[in-house]
């Protein structure tokens, strides 16, 4: 007797239609079309269709602070008059402002790219910061071969980071670095994390995983990173600057609770209550209680012997939702956490649903800022929970395992 053709349910259950050669393949369309919306919008905003377009970038408000260190007076970077004429200086008159609220141990890298042209150095920001990513997320991925490229590029955050001139790239090449590191080599991981204090709130949760794991040296070389770039920036650049920075930090949260960073950009708890129109005090309660949640959660699956790779995959999705400013581009380490989830999926096997849950994760990463600006729909909290819920349906699986827990 023939056997039965599985049922539609089934298919979706096990979705092991979902193999390598389609994804490869539909993601090397979207990479596609990706790439051909970005030329179009540059020949836009350039004038091949009619009068040039005064717009600019987040990269450009990089480059001005870059020149104001060059011109020996980086507070400056912090006063947005000031500012504001050294973007236009690079971009032209008319050009819409955009905010710099990073500390000053990120001036450095704005000094060295502001000695460059300013199309030059946006290039080469992006391409030096994509290629650690990528070959962190090869790593992680423990592949071959380059047709695991197109799946990476698809992923709608590098969209975003490549058009907006992000620095997302970095802080999931950091992220991803020191995941991969944390068991071999400690003291390099905690480095690559204290380097990631020119987004210090994206550190929130590493250190309650760092204690909570038992990771000593890790913790101490990730605070001594993060102590050493703080000193070299009081003398490069003088308490005066630290004092504008900390100014200017009151100031960024009436911005972004303000709506003048666009709500449907806001990919946090925060960002989603805003955008649903909830006040600013109820839409911070409730990014608390998350944020809380977050840390509990985080030190209870941090101090068991479990898998790293779910961990690594947890602390990831937890940050994102414990953070209250997240915007679309920070998404990139939500790619690595389905990185970590995959990998850990390969060597023992898929859960059922698990591949339709990346699937739609993927597929709502791509639909965060249309579905949000056009419905006020809020999806950009729910892709880090669903996956996060991936991540502790595997934890309820899994059998503790033993590892040393001196590093």
């Amino acid at each position: 007797m023939f056997a039965a053709p599985p049922r539609p349910m089934d298919r979706l259950r096990s979705a092991a239609w979902l193999n390598r050669d389609r994804i490869v393949a539909w993601c090397s369309i979207l990479v596609g079309l990706q790439a051909a919306f970005l030329v179009f919008v540059a020949c836009w905003q350039h004038g091949a269709f009619g009068p040039p377009v005064a717009t600019s970038s987040d990269f450009v408000s990089f480059y001005a602070a870059g020149k104001l260190v060059l011109a020996g007076t980086p507070a400056l970077a912090y006063d947005q008059a000031a500012h504001y004429l050294a973007q236009q200086a690079a971009r032209g008159v008319g050009a819409p402002y955009q905010f710099f609220f990073y500390p000053p141990v990120y001036l450095p890298v704005c000094a060295v790219l502001a000695t460059l042209p300013y199309y030059v150095a946006f290039a080469v920001f992006q391409i030096a910061t994509l290629a650690p990513f990528l070959l962190v997320a090869r790593a992680i991925m423990r592949t071959r071969g380059w047709a695991w490229v197109a799946p990476v590029l698809a992923f709608p955050p590098v969209f975003w980071t490549i058009g907006l001139g992000q620095n997302a790239f970095l802080t999931a090449a950091l992220f991803g670095g020191f995941s991969l590191l944390l068991d071999r080599k400690p003291a390099t991981a905690g480095m690559l994390m204290g380097l990631l204090c020119y987004k210090p709130h994206f550190g929130v949760l590493v250190p309650i995983a760092l204690i909570a794991g038992g990771r000593w040296r890790a913790f101490a070389a990730a605070a001594a990173t993060l102590c050493t770039a703080v000193g070299l920036s009081f003398v490069l650049f003088g308490a005066d600057t630290w004092w504008a920075y900390l100014g200017a930090t009151v100031n960024a949260k009436t911005v972004f609770a303000s709506g003048r960073i666009d709500f449907a950009g806001i990919v946090s708890i925060f960002g989603a209550e805003r955008l649903m129109g909830f006040a600013v005090g109820p839409a911070y309660a409730l990014q608390a209680v998350a944020s809380l949640e977050m840390i509990m959660l985080v030190a209870l699956i941090w101090r068991r012997d479990l898998p790293a790779t779910v961990q690594f995959a947890t602390l990831l999705a937890a940050t994102l939702l414990a953070v209250p400013i997240t915007l679309v581009y920070d998404h990139m380490l939500l790619l690595l956490a389905i990185f970590w989830l995959v990998r850990e999926a390969l060597d023992n096997g898929f859960l059922p649903w698990e591949r339709l849950g990346f699937a739609g994760i993927f597929a709502m990463s791509l639909a965060i800022w249309p579905i949000g600006t056009i419905w006020h729909l809020p999806l950009g909290p729910i892709a880090p929970s669903l996956l996060l819920l991936l991540c502790v349906r595997r934890l309820w699986r899994t059998p503790e395992v033993k590892r040393p827990r001196s590093a």
